[in-house]
């Protein structure tokens, strides 16, 4: 590919202005490719659209959590969301100006070239480098957009998102909020984008691409010694170092049953404490399912897998609150879509996504109540000074 032969069209996502400038450009430059920043599987759900072909839009919830995909379906949904709820407030849908191009690209008879990394190794990448205080800090900045984000929607100019002084901006405060993310969603893509456009056999390219993404693309092919190897950005790697969180909550489930078999060894009658760690397990499971929505069977479900749960820790009770809630709550792509007209707290409560999910959190934090405070104060403290004579 010749450098100079390259148009690199920086465009914001949800912006008519950006359509009709990809469109232009195609049409009058007529190039042997366009690339577009779309990978395989949001190509083909596009021109699905774009054909009138109906899917099936069930999404397997039940899979998600069986997978504990959790964490990556919730940001996934955050982030759909809020690109969704600018679209609907500008009357553009998501993804427009990709359209543009793609309709542009088949009236002339010109290939298309997918360019970028699948989002599923994107953001499993982002996920995995984050440490749960940047996951935290994360989540909440997503949710509050979502919550806040009405405040000022009359003071929104997509185009001004494309000046290149406001990006920077931007991407700066991005970067401090979380740097593990800022790092995966645009360096890493930056120089994903630009690997697959230097890699292009063809010399005249018009390239597509979200506005972010502009500048660092140009940096990398001003400067292809500094490209990476592309296979070394597609592989999803696990967070490297001692997992302290994760051998700390193993450890809580198995210093009680230590604290049970040494009671139990010392003579100590344990057939009440067992009971009472049952019963407060189960209740707390139950309530915290109930609390958050759940349907009774639900709910009792949580409740009967409680116990177990606490003792395994590889087990949530939550998956399985959930994973009964998903069967009387079928969910669908458009429950995502719908996400972006929330008005008002009637309207997520009547969300499929937000209530499965609600019902695995609530569950869960009902259940590390009872591992975290109530067990310890009612069973295996009184139980422990027993032991020692205390």
């Amino acid at each position: 590919m010749k450098r100079e032969c390259l148009t690199i069209i920086g465009t914001a996502h949800v912006s008519e202005e950006s359509v009709n400038e990809v469109k232009d450009a195609i049409y009058e430059q007529h190039p042997e490719v366009v690339a577009i920043e779309l990978d395989r599987g949001r190509y083909v759900r596009l021109k699905q659209q774009m054909m009138g072909i109906e899917q099936d839009d069930t999404i397997s919830v039940s899979k998600i959590i069986k997978e504990n995909k959790v964490g990556l379906f919730l940001t996934t949904t955050l982030l759909s969301y809020f690109q969704s709820k600018i679209g609907a407030d500008l009357d553009v849908a998501p993804g427009s100006e990709m359209v543009g191009a793609i309709e542009a690209s088949e009236d002339l008879g010109i290939p298309i070239a997918l360019i970028d990394r699948d989002i599923n190794i994107t953001l499993q990448r982002a996920l995995n480098k984050m440490g749960f205080i940047e996951k935290s800090k994360f989540l909440v900045s997503l949710i509050a957009s979502v919550f806040g984000f009405g405040e000022d929607e009359e003071d929104i100019d997509v185009e001004e998102l494309k000046n290149p002084e406001n990006l920077d901006e931007l991407m700066e405060m991005f970067k401090d909020e979380a740097p593990s993310v800022h790092e995966v969603l645009v360096h890493e893509r930056d120089a994903y984008l630009a690997g697959r456009i230097n890699g292009l056999p063809q010399d005249h390219v018009i390239a597509v691409v979200g506005a972010g993404h502009k500048p660092g693309i140009e940096r990398y092919l001003d400067n292809p010694e500094t490209l990476p190897d592309l296979r070394e950005l597609e592989v999803i790697n696990e967070k490297k170092g001692i997992p302290w969180a994760k051998i700390l909550l193993a450890m809580i489930p198995i210093l009680f049953v230590v604290i049970f078999f040494l009671a139990y060894f010392s003579g100590i009658n344990i057939t009440w404490n067992v009971y009472e760690f049952i019963v407060i397990s189960m209740i707390m499971g139950f309530i915290g399912s109930i609390l958050s929505g759940s349907k009774l069977i639900s709910a009792i479900v949580g409740g009967l897998v409680a116990p177990l749960t606490i003792i395994h820790p590889l087990l949530a009770a939550g998956w399985f609150s959930g994973l009964t809630e998903a069967k009387f709550r079928k969910v669908r792509q458009s429950d995502i879509k719908n996400l972006s007209k929330i008005e008002s707290f009637r309207d997520l409560w009547n969300n499929n996504i937000f209530r499965i999910l609600l019902v695995v959190i609530g569950t869960n934090l009902g259940v590390s109540i009872a591992t975290l405070v109530i067990l310890p104060s009612k069973v295996f403290i009184p139980l422990f000074m027993k032991i020692f004579g205390g």
